[in-house]
């Protein structure tokens, strides 16, 4: 066989492993002097040799959460595993576009990046693959693989698989992994920053963040007692400024956010960049992290964007966390078409800044000795991790975002037409903007919406209502103050997106009474939001009636007591007011309870006339009263109206709590004990001193000082002939002294008025070398009636021990 004929048979792309089955291949590549340029771009010359196989589901390449799409721009783990007992030795893992046989550069698709340099590398001849480091036994490996930028179509990942001599791969099978792009359902904003953005004018948005971080979805370890989302920090800015992305190094701003969950720092180096940003987007911190939609409404804010500061970025830290956060990075909302998105919908997992080394929600501050890059949180990362998933399932959103357009100014230049959603979004803003109320007409905020009159999916209607508090001018009618919109019952909107999946409802509660007619409850939790941000108007709690031994109830109703009397409805002139009671236990024998449960009647206001109260909008709130702990924040609006009209009575400042990191708590330590007795009877010896860490630092006080205290001591010059003899006299005195001061220890001239007991043995020495100390008690037995206090108390000895250097 020629040599030419030898290389047609068994040229193999290790970065796309060929077709043909039957083949047998190895590792050993031709001598360079002999070997010819290959036709692909990863292409090498190999010599046959061994099996090749195919079709074996022994291996298996993965992509964490097995997704069946790709986000462009995001970021997966990808792994290679062998089921036991098998093992492999080396490897190959290429991504190339569907379609193209990856002999040019624009073929392969997406990046890879490198977990772990001891057991993958990216290939000498083929950058854009990866193999093994050395080859060796190996069941599994993993990598990070970030997603191409929008555009790409359908991906194909592969891998090839050495044992031994054989080599296993597959086009379609379980060393295979097709994906296509995700399509985008709201508008076409792009998933990477275009170069330059086509949009003419200007655009509002409003970003709503529904936080999603409960005990309910994310159960293991949950924090019950201080789970938070921070202050949200962010801003709309241009392609030449990053807040933050994956593979890049947090600010110092980021860190602070992500250890701390304070934003001063961030926004310092938001304002810092100038023309580079346009808004400053912020939002309040949310304690605790979850509550009920109709308990507290997400927060929001707005911003806009032109055409050079067209991106929008944000972040806020999940805590208590080692440094964990959720965020936009980046995110573009200007269109191909040179218009600008309607819609942006995206749930958020949490991701780690690089600054801490914790696994757990309440770790312990690890500082990373060397930062690491942001990078995403996986099901794999740690045994300990909340998130962990053994099979490395995809980590359950902990919150969405979402990002909707709300008004565009200045002529705009959108090469697509606008769709009916695009004029519906800009009229519903004109008119809101067009409010035709006049300014001498004060008003309380609307109420909130009543439940639709229709209970089923035919059109209803509902109302909402506000009150008018003053009119300024008579001659001016003020406009209704009521506002009625179709709808229908719970569920029967015309799109999916809008609905809300609910978990099945727990069992019913015992009822609350043991005897008689009581209630019982039961709940369920929304496990998913409705896919456009609205709210989910389904009820999460059922209260009900129930009976407990029929025999208790009595002949006739039980009703509670009157209720207070509700606030006049007017504020000023003739008005109603009402006061309810409730039936606490209908008639026995099931006829209606006769009793009255509602009075009305007449109420009397003050005469009506102007208000001299025209104000300005609240001022945004300052910053905390404290840097730390607990503290106060205020905002104050003005006075419009003139002074002669009379005394305004409305507040013009407000004041709430506010929460910062905990404060610094430093060592402290307890008083030094007495000098010890010399440890030498002549000559050149020391003494020493202790305490002890009474409370320990937290929250980065300083640290604890040193506890023990040595000095020198020197006592009369030893005898150099007689130092042996003086030192044994010496411990023979002491010897007799203890014995005699035992026998004595009950005798009443050393205590008088007392009964001693004997001296208690020494403690343990505090130190093993060093310079510790021993302690001894002697106690009071019995005091005799004469005993003065002074003299009569418990006694304690000190003496050092272990003094020789460690």
């Amino acid at each position: 066989m020629t040599v030419n004929g030898l290389h047609s048979r068994v040229m193999l792309l290790l970065c796309f492993v060929s077709t043909t089955a039957g083949n047998t291949f190895a590792f050993t590549e031709e001598p360079s002097e002999r070997a010819v340029k290959a036709d692909g771009y990863c292409s090498r010359v190999l010599r046959a040799q061994s099996n090749r196989k195919e079709g074996n589901n022994e291996f298996r390449l993965r992509v964490e959460g097995d997704p069946e799409s790709y986000h462009p721009g995001s970021t997966y783990r990808v792994t290679v595993t062998a089921s036991s007992p098998s093992y492999f030795r080396g490897f190959t893992l290429i991504a190339l576009k569907e379609g193209t046989e990856g002999d040019k550069d624009e073929d392969y698709a997406g990046n890879f990046q490198i977990i772990d340099e001891e057991e993958t590398q990216f290939m000498t001849n083929c950058p854009p693959a990866v193999t093994e480091s050395t080859p060796r036994r190996r069941t599994s490996i993993q990598v990070f693989w970030t997603a191409p930028p929008s555009g790409s179509s359908c991906v194909i990942l592969k891998a090839s698989i050495v044992q031994k001599r054989i080599i296993y791969f597959q086009d379609e099978g379980s060393l295979t992994k097709r994906m296509c792009e995700k399509e985008s359902v709201y508008g076409e904003a792009t998933d990477r920053p275009l170069l330059d953005c086509c949009a003419c004018g200007t655009a509002k948005y409003r970003v709503t963040f529904y936080g999603n971080w409960s005990e309910k979805i994310h159960p293991k370890d949950y924090p019950r007692r201080a789970n938070h989302w921070s202050a949200i920090i962010g801003a709309s800015h241009s392609k030449n400024y990053v807040l933050w992305e994956y593979g890049g190094f947090a600010s110092e701003g980021v860190k602070q956010v992500a250890e701390l969950g304070s934003p001063v720092k961030m926004e310092e180096e938001i304002r810092q960049k100038g023309d580079e940003v346009l808004t400053v987007i912020k939002m309040k911190a949310q304690w605790p992290a979850w509550q009920p939609l109709n308990v507290r409404a997400a927060p929001s804010a707005e911003f806009s964007v032109d055409r050079t500061r067209h991106l929008m970025s944000f972040l806020t830290m999940l805590g208590p966390s080692p440094d964990w956060n959720v965020g936009l990075s980046a995110e573009d909302l200007c269109t191909k078409e040179c218009g600008w998105a309607q819609k942006v919908v995206q749930d958020l997992i949490p991701w780690d800044a690089g600054t801490d080394g914790g696994v757990t929600y309440e770790s312990p501050n690890k500082p990373t000795v060397t930062q690491d890059k942001i990078r995403p949180l996986t099901s794999l990362d740690h045994p300990q991790s909340p998130f962990y998933d053994p099979e490395g399932g995809a980590i359950t959103p902990v919150a969405r975002v979402v990002v909707e357009r709300i008004a565009r100014k200045g002529e705009q230049c959108n090469i697509v037409p606008d769709n009916v959603d695009d004029i519906v979004a800009d009229i519903a803003q004109e008119e809101k903007e067009e409010d035709d109320t006049p300014e001498t007409c004060i008003y309380s905020n609307w109420s909130p919406w009543s439940a639709c009159s229709s209970a089923t999916c035919e059109t209803g209607k509902r109302m909402r209502q506000r009150m008018l508090k003053a009119q300024l001018d008579l001659s001016v009618p003020c406009p209704h103050t009521q506002d009625f919109e179709p709808c229908m019952g719970p569920g029967c909107s015309d799109e999916d997106a809008s609905t809300c999946m609910m978990s099945e409802w727990i069992t019913w509660s015992p009822c609350s009474v043991s005897c008689g007619l009581g209630t019982r409850s039961r709940e369920r939790y929304v496990k998913q939001f409705p896919e456009d941000g609205s709210v989910c108007t389904l009820p999460t709690e059922e209260t009900e009636n129930c009976v407990v031994n029929e025999e208790c109830f009595p002949s006739s109703c039980l009703v509670t007591e009157w209720g207070e009397w509700d606030v006049c409805s007017a504020t000023c002139g003739l008005g109603m007011k009402r006061r309810e009671r409730m039936v606490k236990m209908p008639p026995a024998d099931g006829s209606i309870c006769g009793a009255e449960v509602l009075e009305v009647e007449k109420c009397m206001m003050p005469e009506c006339h102007t208000i001299p109260c025209l104000l300005t909008p609240w001022s945004d709130w300052s910053d905390c009263s404290v840097t730390c702990g607990k503290g106060l924040r205020t905002r104050q609006r003005m006075l419009k109206s003139p002074v002669e009209l009379g005394e305004c009575t409305e507040e013009l400042e407000q004041v709430e709590k506010c929460m910062l990191p905990e404060c610094p708590i430093d060592c402290v330590m307890s008083e030094w004990t007495e000098w010890s007795e010399c440890n030498k009877s002549c000559g050149k010896g020391h003494t020493i001193r202790t305490r002890i860490v009474t409370l320990e630092p937290q929250f980065g006080g300083d640290p604890c000082p040193e506890t023990i205290q040595r000095k020198k001591c020197k006592l009369r010059k030893c005898n150099q002939g007689q130092a042996n003899t003086d030192e044994k006299k010496r411990r023979k005195e002491q010897r007799e002294k203890r014995r005699s001061k035992q026998g004595r220890a009950e005798i009443a001239s050393e205590h008088p008025g007392c009964k001693m007991r004997p001296w208690s043995n020494w403690t343990e020495c505090t130190k093993l070398c060093g310079g510790g100390i021993q302690e001894r008690l002697m106690t009071v037995k019995q005091r005799f009636k004469t005993a003065q206090l002074s003299s009569c108390k418990d006694r304690k000895e000190i003496r050092a021990c272990n003094v020789h250097p460690c």
